[in-house]
């Protein structure tokens, strides 16, 4: 017996279809900061040009790496949250499947011998 919730299965389907687009465009920002972001260490002079030149070099280094990092953790979570999302929905449409089986929902369908 229903005791009167409702789940929107379709809302559900559409919060899937916007992680995984989200997830398209974390991508495509993960290889931006990796691939579109390096400096050479010459672009910040030759070596005894200035001083601070290793400094700056290595800074911009470390900025890269930890947007690397969250952008890679940002990934996961949202890989994670899909995944669970996504299996959350197939719980409901076997629950909704099975709750239709119970109430003779497919009696037109079955053929008698």
């Amino acid at each position: 017996m229903s005791d009167g919730m409702r789940v929107d299965l379709s809302a559900l389907d559409e919060v899937i279809r916007r992680l995984w687009t989200l997830l398209d465009d974390m991508d495509e920002a993960g290889k931006t900061s990796r691939y579109r972001t390096d400096i050479s260490m010459k672009a910040f002079g030759a070596a005894g040009t200035f001083q601070e030149a290793s400094d700056l070099f290595h800074a911009h280094k470390d900025a890269k790496d930890d947007l690397e990092d969250a952008i890679a953790g940002l990934h996961g979570l949202i890989t994670r949250f899909g995944k669970s999302t996504s299996k959350v929905r197939d719980k409901y449409t076997e629950q909704e499947y099975a709750n239709r089986q119970q109430m003779g929902g497919d009696s037109g369908n079955r053929s008698f011998e």
